[in-house]
């Protein structure tokens, strides 16, 4: 009895059948039912049949030295899968009761059978962490994998991730590349081992995505509550809005840039795009700040700016806040303000703010409010704000306005001016209702 096995379980007065899948521990059958649920036994108290063996070849898709490969085949297109860590690459530790991050690259593919056949793959291990362990320097070590991936060949590139981070990881590639291919981040709220995981359809999702034509950085996670499809969040404008449902993920300010229809049979999986986007393409280059305008994205050769200013900081304004937070970031080379509504702190605040500016520290201001944008010019206190050199983002997300500038204070000639530009679709002209 193997992993891969079609098998049958009895025990009690219970009975599972479905494949057998890889356990971390000797103790305990880990069963993937048609359903897509998994569900653990005591192999002790377990009566196990082996109703068909290799139903997927799980161990021969792994060469004798561990590299996450399968068989060649040159119709298919060759999908790099990196692995960070999170619960998608994680499992129960029957010891404590606790996730804990324990696979690699080799794993996802031998967890994930139904990748077989879909492209070749390439495994790289970035590292082995659950997100809320999250660095700038992490991100700099995922860029020039992911570069390094596709200079050498890669259709597409899969990134494993946790999914309380990935928001700002995926936001630091879209700042850091310009990818003529699809990067693909994904996750899953729930590990491999549990009932109803969503790893299986977001893995082969994901994959379908990073084959697709749109050559940006997306994040790939359930769209609703069922096992039905996929949304393709562009990474700068998703935001985790839940902390366990399994649709945790939504585009803010629109709808989804696309969608991947799940099948049973995950070769019929269908991706579908619903907004403009940037086409995959073989050349074109990044547009430098001073030329970008719009909304549109960037497009171009693949290339890397991989530098960020770490001395960045995101601070949310509340009422009554002390002005001590201020202080706690004077001398930095920039700092995001999470204002109220339209982009607002109270008045002891501005004096500081002005401070700051004239000390060197850019200051952009983002509003906590979840849809809409920062205009400053409706108000006394928001005039006062632009008054004392604050920087408007428009209609970008706190997190990704954090992001964007360490990146800019690192790249940019002119970080004001970087910061009202659109450099990889994470700011809007003008808000727009949408349904």
């Amino acid at each position: 009895m193997n992993a891969g096995d079609r098998v049958r379980v009895e025990r009690a007065d219970q009975t599972y059948e479905g494949v057998l899948l890889p356990s971390t521990t000797d103790d305990h059958l880990v069963v993937k039912l048609d359903g897509g649920y998994n569900v653990g036994v005591d192999r002790d108290a377990a009566a196990v049949e082996v109703l068909e063996t290799d139903v997927h070849d799980v161990e021969k898709a792994q060469s004798e030295e561990g590299e996450s490969r399968i068989e060649f085949d040159d119709d298919l297109p060759t999908i790099s899968l990196i692995s960070t860590g999170g619960t998608i690459a994680s499992t129960i530790d029957y010891r404590t009761g606790a996730v804990t991050s324990q696979f690699d690259a080799e794993d996802v593919l031998r967890a994930v059978p139904d990748l077989a056949g879909l492209a070749n793959y390439r495994g790289r291990v970035v590292t082995n962490i659950l997100s809320e362990n999250m660095t700038p320097a992490v991100w700099q070590d995922l860029a020039r994998a992911v570069h390094e991936e596709i200079e050498s060949g890669a259709d597409g590139v899969v990134v494993m991730h946790g999914t309380d981070t990935m928001q700002f990881s995926a936001a630091a590639l879209a700042f850091m590349l310009d990818t003529p291919v699809p990067v693909v981040f994904t996750g899953s709220q729930r590990s491999a081992d549990r009932p109803s995981s969503d790893n299986v359809m977001n893995a082969v999702s994901a994959v379908q995505a990073a084959k697709a034509d749109c050559a940006e950085v997306l994040i790939c996670m359930h769209a609703d509550a069922s096992d039905d499809r996929c949304a393709l969040h562009r990474g700068v404008r998703a935001r985790k809005n839940h902390t366990s449902r399994r649709d945790a993920f939504e585009t803010v300010g629109a709808e989804p840039l696309g969608v991947v229809d799940y099948d049973t049979d995950p070769a019929e999986c269908e991706v579908s795009f619903r907004r403009e986007y940037v086409e995959r393409g073989e050349s074109g280059a990044r547009s430098a700040p001073e030329q970008s305008s719009g909304d549109e994205p960037r497009d171009g050769d693949l290339a890397i700016q991989p530098d960020l200013a770490t001395d960045v900081e995101l601070v949310k304004f509340t009422p009554g806040a002390d002005t001590a937070f201020l202080d706690a970031v004077a001398g930095n080379s920039g700092v995001v303000l999470e204002g109220t509504g339209l982009g607002h702190v109270n008045t002891d605040w501005i004096p500081r703010i002005a401070e700051l500016v004239d000390d060197g520290t850019t200051v952009v201001m983002t509003s906590q409010c979840i849809e809409g944008r920062v205009c400053d010019r409706v108000y006394d206190t928001g005039r006062d704000l632009l008054d004392a050199g604050v920087v408007e983002a428009g209609d970008t997300l706190p997190g990704t306005a954090k992001v964007k500038l360490m990146w800019a204070v690192a790249n940019s000639a002119d970080v004001r001016e970087a910061m009202g530009t659109s450099l990889a679709g994470e700011l809007t002209e003008r808000s727009v209702p949408w349904t």
